[in-house]
């Protein structure tokens, strides 16, 4: 009897991103920075692994260099096995042809040898760019025990934001009905996470339909759910109660790392029980010198804060040179904060630098929340005034 997987997760991690701006610019979404030390897709890897499901491919399109050199032999989440484990999968020439992957459902298709390799009977796809914790051994356990043929896990949302989301339509048993890719009068607040389980002989069978089309996006939302739906496939909701972000805009991901914050952070990410791993860069423990102030703040290894802190999360290497002020913002690693400048309610991207006596940003007015962006090795010079809101990036 050959070696098998029970289930194989499929993580697209291929997306441009472009509502994140100059954080993007040169980088997947994936290996945006998040919470200091993490990148965004050490959430579905290290939920996998806490999960027991051991085989990851990664479909990787846009920019894949950093987040391919991040991810490595997959170490750090536990996932360098010799039968299983992480696999970067990009896409390749085959004998009849290449192409960019067309969409979420034309990626998974493009991928159906590696999944078949594992012989799973249910395969997992995932998303690359939400903030999480997620058990997904409970959601497949629902899956089985329902007899689906796709399970959908599904947050519960305000129904004045429904409409920019997948939304399921259930019967009291959680049996979905209906699917509504972003109507435009939902019927319903149970939000899609684009998180499913699939029968993998299902799966198969509609990809494989779905790639005959000439009318099809190509794509789980738009077309594979639906379509299952209406040819009486079993398709089941399972709610989701926990913390869950959608980190695709520069608001939300400014909002998910301030949710890191406080006494009694709204994400906690020092849960003992559900690790987050990342491959972590090395670096000395963070200083704080005789004229630094650290209040309600996260600071990652490697930092040296000789001017104000406050209610901010800083990446690994940091400086943070005396007179200095940084408030309310978020600074990925490598940056330097020179002399006297003053960062507000900003976004500050991997090795930038910000001259003496400069301004990035300002506070926020009431609910007019304007978030600046300095992109990656972008140098903002001396006594230089980026505002509210502004985005500012090499153009290369």
């Amino acid at each position: 009897m050959s070696i098998k997987k029970e289930c194989v997760a499929m993580l697209l991690a291929g997306g441009q991103g472009s509502r994140l701006y100059a954080l993007t610019s040169k980088v997947a979404k994936p290996a945006v920075t998040f919470g200091g030390k993490y990148k965004i897709i050490d959430f579905p890897l290290s939920n996998c692994v806490n999960s027991g499901v051991d085989t990851v491919g990664v479909l990787t399109q846009y920019q894949p260099l950093i987040l391919n050199d991040y991810i490595g032999n997959g170490q750090p989440w536990d996932l360098d096995r010799s039968f299983g484990g992480v696999h970067i999968l990009p896409p390749y020439q085959a004998k009849r042809g290449s192409d960019w992957y067309k969409g979420t459902a034309n990626a998974i298709y493009q991928n159906i040898t590696f999944i078949k390799r594992y012989n799973p009977e249910y395969v997992l796809i995932l998303s690359g760019d939400h903030i999480y914790k997620m058990d997904y051994s409970e959601m497949l356990l629902e899956h089985k025990r329902t007899g689906a043929a796709c399970t959908i896990a599904a947050i519960k949302v305000p129904m004045s934001e429904a409409s920019r989301f997948g939304i399921l339509n259930t019967n009291p048993d959680g049996g979905i009905y209906e699917f509504e890719e972003k109507p435009k009068n939902p019927k319903s607040d149970l939000a899609s996470m684009g998180i499913y389980i699939f029968t993998a002989d299902k799966l198969y069978k509609y990809l494989e339909e779905d790639n005959q089309k000439t009318e099809t996006s190509n794509d789980f939302g738009k077309d594979i759910l639906p379509t299952m739906l209406k040819s009486g496939e079993k398709m089941q909701a399972y709610l989701f109660n926990g913390y869950w972000k959608d980190v695709g805009t520069v608001s939300s991901l400014f909002e998910a790392n301030m949710d890191l914050l406080g006494d009694n952070p709204i994400f906690n990410l020092n849960d003992k029980d559900w690790r987050i791993h990342s491959r972590n860069p090395i670096a000395p423990p963070h200083y704080i010198g005789q004229t630094g102030v650290l209040k309600n703040s996260l600071v990652s290894l490697g930092c040296e804060i000789n001017g104000t802190v406050e209610n901010s999360i800083l990446s690994n290497n940091v400086i943070v040179k005396k007179g200095a002020v940084i408030k309310d913002s978020v600074i990925f690693g490598g940056a330097v904060i020179e002399e006297n400048a003053q960062i507000i309610c900003s976004v500050i991207d991997e090795g930038a630098v910000i001259g003496k006596n400069a301004q990035v940003g300002a506070p926020f007015k009431g609910k007019d929340r304007k978030i600046a962006v300095v992109g990656r090795e972008f140098a903002v010079a001396e006594n230089q005034v980026i505002g509210a809101g502004e985005i500012v990036e090499d153009k290369d």
